[in-house]
């Protein structure tokens, strides 16, 4: 366990204020869960609650379904990180911490189709051209993570785009249940 030197008193409620530097380092943002954990010694422990976590291995058949019929890199995220890939990249995105832009276009609920090769950082420090299509996961109300599919070499068609948005909703369904 890392020390930060920070001490919180809690109060009346049994509220405790988690410090704004510890909520960015760890990109905690407001209105998100955290699942509250006792270890063997009895220490609390806080961690990022996503609601992914319980799909792990559907996503993955699901991305490489997906890539055995496309062959473009396929990514399904939760609002932190990659939890399922398939492709090229697969090795060096998969469970990477997402961009800012990616973490953008999951806030807005972004559905977006570019068919234009553009530049786009996915994860965090590598940009990226090509064409690319995202569709984010709703589950009650609530943006769980998005699916996303990019290519450097051809460009994301309409069908694809339907693909993804499908999967997005297949996976809204399942989580939501």
């Amino acid at each position: 366990m890392k020390a930060t030197g920070v001490i919180r008193r809690i109060d009346e409620l049994g509220r405790i204020v988690i410090p704004k530097e510890i909520r960015k380092t760890l990109r905690i943002k407001e209105g998100e869960n955290l699942e509250i954990y006792i270890d063997e010694s009895e220490n609390v422990i806080l961690k990022k609650y996503s609601f992914m976590n319980k799909i792990d291995d559907l996503a993955q058949d699901f991305t490489d379904s997906i890539y055995m019929q496309y062959k473009h890199d396929i990514f399904i995220m939760d609002c932190d990180r990659i939890i399922a890939a398939s492709g090229k990249k697969k090795k060096e995105y998969l469970d990477h911490p997402l961009s800012d832009e990616v973490s953008e276009l999951i806030i807005r609920r972004e559905n977006r189709l570019e068919t234009t090769k553009k530049e786009i950082s996915i994860i965090d420090q590598k940009e990226i051209v090509g064409s690319y299509a995202c569709s984010p996961i709703i589950v009650s109300g609530d943006v769980a993570g998005m699916v996303f599919i990019f290519s450097d070499e051809d460009v994301i068609k309409e069908e694809e785009y339907k693909m993804i948005q499908i999967v997005s909703g297949l996976l809204s369904k399942h989580l939501g249940e």
